[in-house]
């Protein structure tokens, strides 16, 4: 792996001060009375320059977060053929698009570094799909699709007592992560400058008004679920996912994860190898059926977090590496698009043109964020996470 300076990780400029402690960062601009810290998200009780922006701009990223999440969680895998797209986002962009507006925002304000992000999100997976859609202890969920013929690999990871199958668990919860709030998150982050990318961009009404459509959507999903499937879980299965969706925001809202890191002094690696990670986690999820498989499948994933999380401690990892590591089980799920059918029956030219689609808007949208950070000011160091 490369080991020399990455022009994007450059050191501080004359304009830009630096301590000898607290390097500037572009992600935190230092002044006369401040210096920046290269390892600290911004904290609510400071002023964002974007706030004096216009309300358009300010709106913007919230509206692209809140379409981009429904595509990303249901389209981007293959899920839905090209005329499907449209409905998604309307139907399902409230509830996948609140919750993803809802964690950042969260994230954010607490001045919480990218843990925060991931719990919430394992949160937010976990009560979607043992609260709203119940389809982690539906068995029957998939059956009128064309993923009925995955009950059997299903049942073979059958957790006795809660009746729910840790391998659907796994792939479920694990989508919401990576798909649904993640990707997401980091793409359009990646779009804004400095200054705006780890501040918040809602005040308490805007979020009052996001959290609103987020439970609607929540409530029309459950609504047309129960009235299509006529299921629902057991007191002691919503209960137990109640305690882990609270366990989970718990862990999320620790003091620890917004505290200063100081960096190690190894450098991290090219940000593209930082993909790896998740592409082998993503090769090697299904090589085995059964509890055989999920062993492999969590400790691959387990090892990816893990190995993440050091190199995000080294001295030069930057917003560019951040994408990477965030969008890559998107690209992987773009580039699978092709080899899976969608939910329903639909005829080769649209489940085809749905699957060019999802690789040039994936394309697109991971190389648009690559190309704005190349450009962008050559420091955009972010805190270890």
């Amino acid at each position: 792996m490369p080991t020399g300076p990455d022009p994007v990780d450059g050191p501080a400029t004359a304009d830009r001060p630096a301590t000898a402690d607290r390097p500037a960062t572009a992600d935190r601009p230092a002044t006369a009375d401040r210096p920046a810290s290269a390892d600290r998200p911004v904290a609510l009780d400071r002023p964002a320059t974007a706030d004096r922006l216009p309300l358009r701009r300010r709106l913007l990223p919230v509206i692209a977060l809140l379409l981009l999440a429904p595509w990303a969680a249901e389209c981007s895998w293959g899920g839905f053929a090209i005329d499907d797209f449209l409905p998604v986002l309307i139907f399902l962009g409230p509830m996948y698009g609140g919750a993803a507006i809802l964690i950042r925002e969260t994230a954010r304000h607490l001045g919480a570094s990218w843990p925060t992000i991931v719990l919430l999100a394992a949160a937010f997976g976990v009560l979607q799909a043992g609260l709203v859609d119940q389809s982690l202890f539906n068995p029957d969920f998939l059956d009128d699709t064309q993923y009925a013929d995955t009950r059997a690999a299903a049942e073979a990871t059958l957790v006795p007592g809660l009746e729910f199958s840790l391998r659907q668990a796994l792939d479920y919860v694990g989508n919401h992560i990576v798909l649904t709030i993640c990707a997401p998150i980091v793409l359009i982050e990646s779009f804004l400058g400095p200054d705006r990318r780890l501040r918040p961009w809602l005040g308490r009404p805007g979020l009052l008004v996001v959290g609103l459509i987020y439970l609607l959507g929540s409530l029309f999903i459950f609504s047309n679920i129960y009235q299509d499937k006529g299921f629902l879980a057991s007191p002691l299965q919503l209960a137990s996912t109640a305690a882990v969706v609270l366990a989970l925001v718990g862990a999320a809202l620790l003091p620890r994860w917004r505290r200063h890191h100081p960096r190690r002094t190894r450098r991290a690696p090219h940000p593209l190898w930082v993909g790896l990670p998740v592409v082998l986690v993503r090769l090697g999820s299904d090589l085995s059926p059964g509890w055989p498989g999920m062993a492999i499948a969590l400790a691959l994933a387990a090892t990816a977090g893990g190995l993440i999380a050091y190199l995000s401690s080294l001295s030069g990892w930057g917003q560019r590496h951040v994408l990477v590591a965030g969008s890559a089980g998107l690209v992987m799920a773009a580039a699978f698009a092709y080899v899976v059918p969608p939910y329903s029956p639909a005829s080769p030219a649209a489940a085809l043109a749905g699957d060019i689609a999802v690789t040039v808007v994936t394309v697109t949208l991971f190389g648009g964020a690559w190309w704005r950070l190349r450009r962008a000011s050559p420091t955009v160091h972010v805190g270890a996470s």
